[in-house]
Formats: C-alpha cells, sequence, structure tokens
C-alpha cells in the first residue's frame, strides 16, 4: 500500500493583524478582494477515489478530535456570518455525506447564521436518502460532481462502479426541491469525447452544467498543463453538436463564464482556473476539517481557529485571527509562474 500524505501545511499560530491593514470587518486582503464565501471541509473521508482528487488507497484517516465537531462548525459559520460578513456557505469534504452528523451541521448552522445561503458539494451517493432532511435543516441548493454518464469511465475514473447510486441522489435532490442543482463536471481526456453527452443528459433533466479545468491538486502529482483539457478545447467540442453564445458572469466573483446552448435559455459553464484565471475577483475563505483557515487552495499556509476556539476564545479574538490569515492572501494561485509548486495537500484534503 502506497503511503500518502496529508501535507504538512505551515502554521503560524496566533496572527495578529497587519499594522497596515484598514480597521474594517470584513475579510479584506492586500489587493482590495473581500471574502464572502466561506467554503468548509467537514471530512477528509469519501465514498469515491476520483483519479484527480484521491489516492487510489484514500487519505490518511484523521482522529475524531482533529475533526471540528458540528458546534464547533456551526460556531464558525456563525463568526463568520456576525463578524466577517460572510454570506454564502458551502459544505465540502472529502465527501460530507460521509458524516453521520451532516443533517445536524445544516440545522446548526442555519439557527447560528439564519440569513446565510447553505449549499453543499457532494458526489451524491446516499443524497436521495438524506435530502429530504437536508432541506428541512436549512440546506438550499447542491452541487453534484458528476464527470460522465458512461458507466465504465465513471467506474475508472472513480476507482468505485457507483454511478448508479449518483444518478439516484441527482434525482433525489431534484425531488426534495433543492435547487438549482448543479452538476460539476471535471474536464479530463477519459472523458472529453463524452462530454457532449453529458452536456445533452443534463439539459434533458434541468440541471445545470459546469466543466472544470483540472487543477495540479491530485494526490498522485500526476497533472501536467500539457495533457490537461483547456475551456477552448472543450468548446471546441461542445460546438460540433451545440450552439453555444457566449455570456460571461453574472457576477465577477462566480467561478464560472456561462454560454448559453442552442438560443437559451438553458446554459452550460466552464470554470477555466489554469487558463482563464479569476484570482483577481476571488471571495472566497476555506476552513479545513481541522478547523485552519486557508485563504486559498493554492496557499500552504494555514491558520489554527480551533486551537484558539478549543481554549475558550471568544467571537471577536476567533474572528481577528481570521481577518489577520485573509489579508496575506496572495494575488493569485501563480500556476503562471516558473518557479509555481503545488501545494503540499491535494484537493480532497482541502475541500472542495
Amino acid at each position: 500500500m502506497t503511503v500518502v500524505s496529508m501535507g504538512i501545511p505551515r502554521l503560524p499560530g496566533q496572527r495578529s493583524l497587519a499594522a497596515d491593514r484598514p480597521d474594517v470587518p470584513v475579510l479584506l486582503d492586500r489587493f482590495g478582494r473581500v471574502a464572502r464565501d466561506l467554503r468548509i471541509s467537514v471530512t477528509e473521508k469519501c465514498s469515491l477515489r476520483c483519479t484527480y482528487c484521491m489516492p487510489a488507497e484514500g487519505l490518511p484517516g484523521l482522529d475524531a478530535e482533529q475533526v471540528l465537531s458540528a458546534a464547533e462548525i456551526a460556531r464558525l459559520v456563525g463568526v463568520a456570518h456576525r463578524e466577517l460578513g460572510v454570506r454564502e456557505v458551502r459544505f465540502t469534504g472529502g465527501e460530507p455525506l460521509v458524516r453521520k452528523d451532516i443533517v445536524d451541521i445544516v440545522a446548526r448552522s442555519a439557527t447560528a447564521a439564519p440569513d446565510v445561503a447553505l449549499s453543499m458539494t457532494t458526489n451524491g451517493i446516499g443524497l436521495d436518502r438524506r435530502a429530504a432532511a437536508l432541506v428541512q435543516a436549512g440546506l438550499g441548493r447542491v452541487n453534484i460532481s458528476l464527470d460522465t454518464v458512461d458507466r465504465a469511465h465513471f467506474a475508472a475514473l472513480t476507482r468505485r462502479d457507483r454511478l448508479p447510486a449518483v444518478l439516484a441522489g441527482i434525482d433525489g435532490a431534484l425531488a426534495a426541491g433543492l435547487a438549482p442543482v448543479k452538476i460539476n463536471a471535471v474536464l479530463m481526456r477519459e472523458t472529453l469525447a463524452g462530454a457532449a453527452d453529458l452536456l445533452a443528459w443534463c439539459l434533458e433533466r434541468g440541471v445545470a452544467l459546469r466543466f472544470i479545468e483540472q487543477m495540479p491538486l491530485d494526490a498522485d502529482r500526476e497533472w501536467a498543463r500539457s495533457t490537461m483539457v483547456p475551456a477552448a478545447e472543450l468548446l471546441a467540442v461542445l460546438r460540433e453538436r451545440f450552439d453555444l453564445t457566449e455570456i460571461g458572469r453574472s457576477d465577477p466573483s462566480a467561478p464560472a463564464e456561462e454560454w448559453t446552448v442552442d438560443g437559451g435559455p438553458a446554459t452550460v459553464g466552464i470554470i477555466a482556473s489554469v487558463t482563464r484565471s479569476f484570482c483577481s475577483d476571488c471571495d472566497r475563505t476555506r476552513l479545513t476539517a481541522e478547523g485552519t483557515v486557508r485563504s486559498c487552495l493554492f496557499s500552504d499556509v494555514e491558520t489554527d481557529l480551533r486551537a484558539v476556539l478549543r481554549r475558550g476564545a471568544d467571537d471577536a479574538e476567533i474572528a481577528d485571527l481570521w481577518r489577520g490569515a485573509m489579508w496575506e492572501k496572495s494575488a493569485g494561485h501563480g500556476m503562471d509562474d516558473a518557479g509555481f509548486v503545488p501545494p503540499e495537500r491535494s484537493m480532497g484534503a482541502i475541500g472542495g
């Protein structure tokens, strides 16, 4: 069995606010961006082993005490909303549905921040059995990962033959009234030929498809710019079958650029993080499952909120620590830099 590292992020400890930071409550960085979208990883565990995310063996497991509890997650959601101006929260993993208390996490977070929009990124496995309870708890919408509707390709990419379970999860989300249901598909050489079939499938079911350029966040370190599928190549493939008209971004901070399909109203989105970077408009802040702040997917610097939370810090101290972490956010992910090095953690260990 191959031993895979979770990564050893640099934990700076107690980070004081920089003297040159403006005295504002929001999560401002040095480049004038304000983070209002919080991504919280609730676990490193997953029911699939997608090649662009996890190793075949999965990630080394975290002990229960290393992971934020439902009450701690809700506490931080409340701090983020009341003290820092966060408006949206998305629960990620690993796979959030593997947590037995995920409904409780959503319910507690909805109580702590009733005005915040709560969503989830999931692979959909088991969602058909839990969607109704999640809606009742306060979940508003879901993004479901689905790279192909070809069962053999799905099994090869995820190392699990679970496509029927994912499709059942999508149906369950629609039946429970989660809206919009968005499908996330990572662009891969293996599935490019089936991209148009996936779009047709999504159009039939009334779900919104977004393709995502593969980023250098795979645990096996096999990503290469020379083999990734860029947005331009995908568009050429889709246009062999569909009439696409670019409409851009409805919100400058939204990661997906959109195109109408065959005159609309249906659209398809592309998140081109590598070839059409949107770092200058990024409005995200991230918490790992262990309760550390990451200002960017590609930053290995993490600030530990769990430790100060568990020693009894009040909301103001937690908020200040969070502000300090985000003030130091870099200008961009740096993938175009000559000396670029991928982060130590893979996507599965960071949270999507």
